[in-house]
């Protein structure tokens, strides 16, 4: 692993209050305090409706991240129609996780810069900073590579650059549609518990898929296999697969490596709609094995 080591001590109040804060920062944390705090009521306001709507959304947005943002903006894994890339990317802009162009571009640094000083989110700096301290740290996420300069593919199109501008107008817009639809029931379990759920299995990916594993591929990084995030983040957690070949629109490149959104994906492609869908070689799986595949 050339040396790379990684310390999961939590040092949550050295990276929060050993640095300057910015009123981007302050509305940042402020608004993930609201959303961990709507939780809090959720038992309270429990029912089945709500929650049967937040599952599904969960589903729903996630997938915007996963198949939207991730594997087919980031990575370019498969191509899909305009209007159905354009849906899928909406759900993800309902799940809060930023803009779609702000979002592929720090993913894009991630694997350029994996795991050295440079990464937008390596746990070399720690578990917290990993999972949550870079969001707070707007400073560094936005000065450190000089700005949005790997994304022109995506500023080039009228689409992501209204959702750059706009992407808070539309979250709010679908609270206040949850609300009118389910009252306070249907608001915090939509909202606070799947905005939750599905940010932290997202964040989950930067940081315990870099710390807790197993590595199969040479990638000379940090990147683990982990089970668990494999089931709760739609197939993200097989990361080692992910970071060995990141072109790919499968990551459960095993029959029992669970991967729902390449699941989605294949039956896109069955209908027609999802074409060039990218998985690697035998002769690419090969090279990169630590051992026998």
């Amino acid at each position: 692993m050339g040396g790379l080591q990684v310390s999961i001590v939590m040092t949550p109040f050295v990276q929060l209050w050993g640095r300057p804060w910015n009123l981007l920062d302050i509305l940042t944390a402020a608004t993930v305090l609201a959303l961990h705090s709507l939780c809090l009521f959720a038992p309270f306001h429990f029912t089945w409706a709500a929650f049967w709507v937040a599952t599904a959304l969960i589903f729903v947005t996630g997938l915007g991240v996963t198949l939207g943002f991730h594997r087919l903006l980031a990575h370019k894994s498969l191509r899909l129609p305009k209007w159905v890339e354009y849906l899928f990317v909406y759900f993800g802009v309902l799940a809060l996780q930023g803009s779609p162009i702000e979002w592929v571009s720090t993913h894009r640094y991630h694997h350029q810069f994996t795991d050295t000083e440079r990464d937008p989110h390596s746990p070399l700096k720690g578990f917290w900073f990993s999972h949550m301290g870079w969001i707070l740290d707007s400073t560094s996420r936005f000065r450190k590579y000089g700005g949005l300069k790997n994304v022109e593919d995506m500023k080039k199109q009228w689409f992501y650059r209204f959702l750059h501008r706009t992407f808070l107008v539309h979250i709010f817009v679908f609270g206040a549609l949850l609300y009118a639809l389910g009252g306070l029931p249907f608001f915090i379990w939509g909202m606070g518990v799947r905005m939750v759920y599905v940010f932290h299995t997202t964040l989950l990916v930067n940081s315990a898929g870099h710390i807790w594993g197993k590595q199969v591929w040479n990638t000379g990084d940090l990147s683990k296999n982990n089970w668990l995030l494999g089931w709760i983040a739609l197939g993200e957690g097989w990361h080692n697969n992910h970071h060995a070949f990141e072109y790919s629109a499968r990551q459960g490149l095993e029959w029992w490596q669970v991967d729902l959104t390449w699941y989605v994906i294949r039956a896109l492609q069955a209908i027609g709609l999802a074409t060039d869908v990218k998985v690697p070689t035998e002769s690419q799986m090969g090279r990169k094995a630590l051992k026998k595949y």
